[in-house]
């Protein structure tokens, strides 16, 4: 399946990543980059293997990091895997969408 990165999903992956950079070492920034692309091998083999939200269908949730989602929506009649959003578990719940 084709994987899609919606502009939120870069948008959020990159603050991430710049958040790492200004306040942790490189091995963090490089650590996140790795769990994130185990997490995109997974989705891409197997799109249904994370967990459905409760709130949106066809959306679900892979953990990347303790402190990280990435939502992901299925489009299987386009075979199709859009990335969402990094979500990052310590901020409020209900802010998010999905």
């Amino acid at each position: 399946m084709k994987i899609t990165w919606s502009a939120q999903a870069k948008l959020d992956y990159y603050k991430v990543l710049d958040y790492l950079h200004e306040n942790w070492s490189i091995n963090e920034v490089k650590s996140f980059i790795d769990k994130t692309e185990e997490v995109l091998n997974v989705i891409k083999k197997h799109p249904q293997s994370f967990t459905e939200t409760s709130r949106v269908k066809n959306v679900r949730k892979g953990l990347v990091t303790k402190h990280n989602y990435l939502f992901y929506k299925v489009m299987l009649k386009k075979k199709e895997i859009i990335l969402l959003t990094f979500w990052d578990t310590r901020q409020d719940h209900q802010k998010l969408k999905y």
